[in-house]
């Protein structure tokens, strides 16, 4: 799946995030101007390097519509898949929470993580053995200063495949 982030005027406060399948079929969600990474960015980054097929992003690859996804919570009906949509939000709002901070601390990140997801009634996905400072922080900082490049009525487009678990 294609996904294109375009950067608004300088006026908007929403660029938006265009989803083009595989089989050319498009979905789209607007994404707040928050200062950091936009929140469906961070996904790209967290869903494309763990192992969790259910993300946001991989139910818009799968036909799912995105601003429909956004308002029903993500995998309402298997179990399986809303826990794995409940870890993969919790992992995006902990790091956030990271990239609100600058700079990174991993016991903060994982008691957010963590709890983010107790809140939502779901265990946490098992990050042990993986160098969450790398694989996702670093990850997150490249693609935002990526971001921060693209002039203002212009966009930015990455390439996203589902994981294989």
């Amino acid at each position: 799946m294609k996904l294109i982030a375009e950067k608004r005027s300088s006026n908007d406060k929403y660029d938006v995030l265009r989803f083009v399948r595989n089989n050319g079929s498009a979905t789209d969600a607007l994404m707040p101007r928050q200062g950091i990474l936009p929140h469906d960015l961070i996904h790209y980054v967290v869903e494309s390097a763990l192992p969790l097929r259910h993300g946001f992003l991989s139910q818009v690859a799968l036909g799912a519509d995105a601003q429909l996804l956004e308002q029903a919570g993500h995998g309402a009906g298997n179990p399986a898949a809303h826990q794995q949509a409940a870890q993969v939000e919790a992992i995006v709002e902990g790091l956030q929470t990271q990239l609100w901070c600058g700079s990174f601390n991993l016991d903060a990140f994982l008691a957010a993580a963590n709890s983010a997801c107790a809140a939502r009634g779901h265990r946490p996905f098992d990050l042990s053995g993986i160098d969450v400072h790398a694989t996702l922080y670093q990850r997150a900082q490249a693609l935002h200063a990526q971001w921060q490049e693209i002039p203002f009525n212009h966009a930015l487009s990455l390439d996203f495949s589902p994981r294989v678990v």
